[in-house]
């Protein structure tokens, strides 16, 4: 077999760190970025050495802006009350798009994750607690994933926001709508039988 020459193969290695590529798809989009026009490779390189600076992050909230306060935090018809912690700048936009949320966001930039040098300092628990006495908090909401790294978090904040007077709640994790039980994992169903409510 023929090996690819060593810019396509370096070209497919950092497109295979993407979320949800893999080698060979990592390789076809590299063969792809050959065809593309020279205008078109120029401005995505151009886009891709600027991206960072172009949208740091929110001064108050950490998430994504084009400059300064991002657009959820300079919104003046959100409710001051409720905080939603969230653990990347891209959450905010999910929850925002069921269209059953108006309060505020912060976003915590690590969960908690020994292994990758994420311990309780990088949380920003200061930052929060500024954010709660300063805008009148009172209501916590943590979104975030259901996973080791997640819940271990979610559990230490609670704990250390525990004496503030305060309503500190998680997000309710359970069946997909339109599931049927068969089709569901113990875990989730497990979840779903511990967050049960009357209706």
């Amino acid at each position: 077999m023929a090996r690819y020459p060593r810019e396509l193969v370096t070209l497919a290695s950092y497109l295979r760190k993407l979320p949800g590529v893999g080698l060979r798809t990592s390789e076809r989009f590299a063969f792809d970025l050959l065809y593309w026009q020279k205008e078109e490779l120029t401005t995505l390189a151009q886009l891709l050495e600027k991206i960072q600076e172009r949208l740091p992050p929110c001064t108050c909230c950490g998430s994504l802006t084009e400059g300064g306060v991002c657009l959820f935090c300079t919104d003046e018809r959100r409710q001051s009350g409720q905080l939603c912690l969230v653990a990347s700048a891209r959450d905010p936009f999910a929850v925002e798009s069921t269209g059953c949320y108006q309060g505020l966001y912060h976003v915590v930039e690590h969960l908690l994750s020994p292994l990758d040098g994420h311990h309780p300092e990088s949380l920003g628990l200061d930052l929060i607690a500024d954010r709660i006495a300063r805008e009148n908090i009172r209501e916590m909401i943590i979104a975030f994933d259901s996973t080791l790294e997640g819940d271990t978090t979610a559990l230490y904040i609670k704990q250390h926001f525990v004496s503030h007077d305060l309503r500190i709640v998680r997000l309710a994790f359970g069946l997909p709508v339109g599931s049927s039980l068969e089709a569901i994992d113990s875990g989730t169903l497990s979840r779903a039988l511990s967050g049960r409510q009357s209706f």
